[in-house]
């Protein structure tokens, strides 16, 4: 059974993707980074999702950005942009982005690859209803899967890492009935930017705005996300 990478944070997006690399029959080792984001709830969700999909390995590592600010999800002192017009998400890079983050997940799972003897990693990336992250674009994940090649062991030895996006260019609805397809608890997952201490979500930041789009597609109700902000995101 071929190896596999698979960061995992605990959200819609990374849950399936988990799911699909077990699917396709990989051994799959899932990585969460605890980077120091506000929404640090989704640590535990990814733990639990991690046992419930069956990942083969599951590591939470802690590479703290705070330090650095620059990111609302890292510096409480920037407000999360709520209740911003659907035409807004992906118009512009919101504060939500943080600096370089994709970069470096992507460098610790291939380091963790390497170890493992891993020759593929997956992300939960996507370039269709997304905010306009730079880091999340095909061109981006190109290039560093070209700068794997180069700077591993493995890739100079001729066995070149591969980064895998498979949601990349599907849309929400796609993903929640994917999801559904794959038997995630999605009831586990939590998509909010700015959750309550129970992990209620806040249904008005982009990421809340683009689950809540992505079930409405997908015409179904979103056990994660209860009437009145109750409930998990």
């Amino acid at each position: 059974m071929p190896r596999a990478v698979v960061l995992l944070s605990g959200g819609l997006d990374s849950a399936t993707t988990l799911a699909l690399a077990i699917r396709d029959g990989f051994e799959a080792h899932a990585l969460t980074v605890r980077y120091g984001q506000r929404h640090a709830l989704e640590v535990e969700r990814a733990r639990s999702l991690a046992r419930a999909l069956g990942a083969a390995s599951h590591r939470i590592v802690d590479v703290d950005l705070s330090p650095f600010g620059g990111s609302a999800l890292v510096d409480r002192a920037l407000p999360v942009p709520k209740g911003r017009e659907d035409a807004a998400i992906g118009g512009d890079i919101p504060v939500t982005y943080v600096p370089a983050r994709n970069t470096i997940f992507l460098s610790l799972s291939l380091a963790l690859a390497e170890v493992l003897g891993a020759e593929d990693v997956f992300l939960g990336a996507n370039a269709i209803d997304y905010s306009g992250y730079p880091d999340c674009r095909p061109e981006y994940l190109r290039a560093f899967e070209a700068l794997a090649s180069l700077a591993t062991r493995a890739g100079v030895e001729g066995r070149p890492l591969r980064i895998r996006a498979p949601l990349l260019e599907r849309g929400k609805g796609d993903i929640v009935r994917l999801a559904v397809e794959l038997g995630v608890d999605l009831a586990l997952t939590l998509s909010c930017y700015d959750p309550s201490p129970d992990g209620a979500p806040c249904n008005a930041c982009d990421a809340c705005v683009l689950r809540r789009r992505g079930f409405a597609e997908a015409g179904l109700s979103d056990p994660g996300n209860l009437p009145q902000g109750r409930g998990r995101g």
